[in-house]
């Protein structure tokens, strides 16, 4: 058994290369070799978001608090309200968000594949943001 207490890793800020706005990430568990899974909570700013990016094996996002946006590519822009649970199959081409106005924070479960849980793309552009 482990357990991770609160605080006891730093909270960091989302990297202007990944995100456009303020985005704070709190990581709760990364992978080992007995898990392939790594999850953090990220806390977006109103009108912040991620770029464009894929998961290797696919992405569950559960929404805790506030209103966000999410797209996949070639797909209207949706709203997520806490409690909902998104998943983005492996591979899908998908940003997500908050609102203009409002802020979101989610946990976000992505499964580690030959060392990578993510592939960062280009910039959402303000246009596709606001759908």
């Amino acid at each position: 058994m482990e357990i991770t207490r609160i605080g006891s890793r730093p909270s960091a800020k989302g990297p202007d290369d990944w995100f456009t706005g303020t985005v704070r990430i709190d990581p709760l568990f990364e992978a080992n070799e007995a898990r392939r899974a790594a999850a953090a909570s990220v806390t977006f700013e109103p009108g912040a978001r991620t770029a464009w990016h894929t998961h290797p094996l696919g992405q569950t996002l559960i929404v805790t608090a506030g209103c966000g946006w999410i797209q996949q590519e070639g797909g209207p822009v949706e709203t997520i309200h806490p409690g909902d649970v998104v998943w983005f199959e492996p591979g899908e081409r998908h940003w997500h968000g908050a609102t203009a106005t409002t802020g979101m924070t989610h946990i976000a479960i992505q499964e580690n594949l030959d060392g990578k849980v993510v592939d960062w793309l280009e910039k959402v552009t303000d246009q596709q943001y606001q759908g």
